[in-house]
């Protein structure tokens, strides 16, 4: 049976660079992948916006603006792409391969830096762009706390860009549902998406499933680029250091914990704890506990210091 909604069946990849041979090793085709493009161009559009948090004085605490220059935010934005490609790529190693199919990595040590052919994890990344903050902060000496309020703000337009780019690559889908807005994912062979294989035995999805890619996309992405921006612009969250990435680590984790009970498991996956419990969410737990801690700080009553690396 197909889906109630029709997937849009987009090739995953933009374009591809075609195979070549250095001697006897033979390399690629290495295919730009959707979700690879939605990570340049959020995080190209995360940078112009945190320019923008950065270039408005009336946002902060002091009378002169913000306590980093655009220059800070441009050279971070560089160790942020490096902590999130490398922090993804080794999370999703850690935490999703490691425990269930460590043989993999045995049968096939180099599928480590193998990323065209997917496997990110955002708890990785976080923890990549996390030592990004730590590095720059040090060496730039401006507050930690202020960089990463900054970037928690902009965090978000990557978040919403990343899962639309799950979607389209019909990968990361959710649990079966009779709901109306269900959709069947085919599988994708390399040149066409298929719903039967070649014994006509159903493949992808195999019957209709939540989209949460899409529900993911509303609430890690834009709903919380909303919240975020309100308290940035509106309440002016920003005078108290530690307010936003608190605001940002809640509400993920929030929003993640929630749509795990729609999402399927990664494939080889399975559930923690019973039916219930998956990585995901033992992931995001972690993220209450810290963003909370940063809350109750930045409105702390005599909370006047700013906190330095």
């Amino acid at each position: 049976m197909f889906a109630a909604i029709p997937f849009p069946e987009i090739n995953p990849a933009v374009f591809t660079i075609p195979g070549f041979s250095l001697g006897d090793m033979n390399l690629g085709p290495f295919p730009l992948r959707w979700y690879a493009l939605a990570y340049i161009v959020g995080l190209l559009l995360a940078w112009r916006y945190a320019n923008l948090i950065v270039q408005r004085s009336s946002l902060w605490r002091k009378e002169n603006g913000a306590p980093m220059t655009k220059d800070d935010i441009d050279d971070f934005a560089f160790w942020a792409m490096v902590g999130v490609m490398a922090g993804g790529r080794f999370g999703y190693i850690l935490f999703y391969q490691l425990p269930f199919n460590p043989g993999r990595l045995i049968e096939d040590p180099l599928f480590i830096f193998k990323t065209w052919e997917g496997g990110m994890s955002f708890h990785g990344g976080l923890i990549g762009v996390a030592l990004a903050m730590i590095f720059v902060a040090r060496a730039r000496k401006i507050p930690l706390l202020s960089l990463a309020d900054v970037t928690a703000a902009a965090t978000p337009i990557g978040l919403l860009l990343g899962r639309f780019a799950n979607f389209i690559n019909g990968e990361l889908y959710g649990r079966p549902t009779d709901a109306p807005w269900a959709i069947r994912f085919p599988e994708w062979t390399g040149k066409q998406w298929v719903y039967e294989n070649q014994f006509g035995q159903a493949v992808g999805s195999k019957v209709p499933v939540h989209p949460s890619q899409l529900y993911e996309a509303a609430l890690e992405g834009m709903l919380l680029l909303v919240i975020l921006a309100i308290a940035v612009w509106s309440f002016k969250a920003l005078k108290r250091p530690g307010l936003v990435t608190g605001l940002f680590l809640i509400g993920y984790g929030s929003a993640r914990t929630f749509i795990e009970n729609f999402r399927k498991p990664d494939t080889g996956i399975d559930f923690i704890f019973g039916d219930f419990l998956t990585m995901g969410m033992l992931l995001s737990a972690p993220m209450y506990i810290c963003g909370a801690w940063l809350i109750m700080r930045a409105l702390r009553k005599d909370s006047n210091t700013v906190a330095t690396a």
